[in-house]
């Protein structure tokens, strides 16, 4: 029998947190369990080594509203939340990270937000951090800048991946062909109505970040690339300007030939032949990075693979408690059923 579609779904995306969890859990759980509607959380384990499977199995045996969602191999941040959000039941849902530097209490103020006045979007828009490093702090400015100058000004300046999101503006995303959207770009494109809660950034409450600096490169890198063509115009501005400048150098050349100074010329044609490889180089690998996606979408492999889904389980066996199905409790580190008696 399937169950019912809960109010609310909260999609967390997991690579390796089995260190924050029993206080994320804790945390999470009591600001659900006061909303007083009935829920569900979608835990999506992507690929963890650290026993994170088998905590939420733990979890889940004292948690009926958990829900664990296993992907075969670790897809990658985006990936994994996409596969949350594209399963979750809710007539909301709402996603946020584990280590706690989003607070789950803000949860309950996005969905009041949403309902009062009717939005299908709700960021959570960071007022304070502080407590990232100052580069962090340059890097995140440079990058939400760039975004907006590229998508426009709908995408909310310091607004990750916690955010509210309708069953209608879930449903839009679903009906995207793209199969590795970078939702950040593209829930603000949709064109929802949409509002902003502000919050404070916090400090991680255990464990270490998973996006390093090559991370956030790439992931600028994705942005760019996945949702507009303005580097291949870039590059086609500075094929222009590489042109005339070649056009000024020919000028001078033949000034030079007829006045009778074309003695050496060395230095000039070292100049125009390093400047026009710089920009052929440039613009092949601009032209290669969307060929690459071009290559990637005819490929149609899917962006993740999902290996159990306990909530597929609960179904079949007409119960919402026990250990989710293809997880391997056993193969956590001992004493990882402590998780679950944290919450009793």
């Amino acid at each position: 029998m399937t169950r019912p579609e809960p109010a609310l779904s909260v999609v967390v995306p997991m690579f390796d947190e089995v260190s924050v969890l029993p206080l994320f859990a804790r945390r999470l759980r009591a600001v659900l369990d006061g909303l007083g509607e009935a829920y569900e959380v979608v835990a999506v384990d992507d690929g963890s080594t650290d026993g994170t499977g088998a905590g939420l199995a733990a979890l889940r045996a004292g948690w009926p509203q958990l829900r664990v969602l296993r992907l075969r191999r670790n897809s990658g941040h985006q990936a994994a939340l996409v596969a949350g959000v594209l399963r979750a039941r809710g007539r909301y849902v709402v996603s946020i990270d584990a280590d706690l530097q989003d607070p789950p209490e803000t949860i309950v103020e996005m969905l009041r937000l949403a309902r009062a006045d009717d939005l299908d979007i709700v960021y959570g828009v960071r007022a304070d951090r502080r407590t990232d490093s100052a580069f962090k702090r340059w890097t995140a400015a440079g990058y939400y800048r760039l975004m907006r100058r590229l998508v426009g000004k709908q995408v909310p300046a310091q607004a990750g991946d916690f955010r509210l999101l309708s069953r209608a503006a879930v449903e839009a995303l679903r009906e995207l062909p793209e199969r590795s959207p970078v939702l950040r770009l593209v829930v603000p494109w949709l064109g929802f109505p949409s509002g902003e809660v502000s919050y404070q950034r916090d400090e991680r409450a255990a464990g270490r970040t998973k996006y390093p600096l090559s991370r956030m490169a790439g992931l600028a890198a994705e942005s760019v690339t996945s949702f507009s063509a303005a580097p291949l115009r870039f590059a086609t501005w500075l094929g222009l300007a590489g042109v005339a400048v070649c056009g000024v150098l020919v000028v001078v050349a033949v000034l030079a030939w007829l006045a009778g100074s074309t003695v050496s010329g060395w230095p000039s044609l070292y100049v125009a032949v390093l400047f026009l490889g710089a920009v052929q180089l440039l613009c092949l690998g601009l032209l290669g990075e969307y060929v690459a996606r071009i290559y990637t979408a005819v490929q149609g492999r899917p962006a993740y693979f999902v290996a159990a889904d306990s909530a597929d389980s609960a179904d079949s066996a007409d119960s919402a408690s026990g250990p989710a199905a293809g997880v391997d409790a056993a193969a956590g580190p001992a004493g990882a059923g402590e998780l679950a008696d944290s919450l009793r």
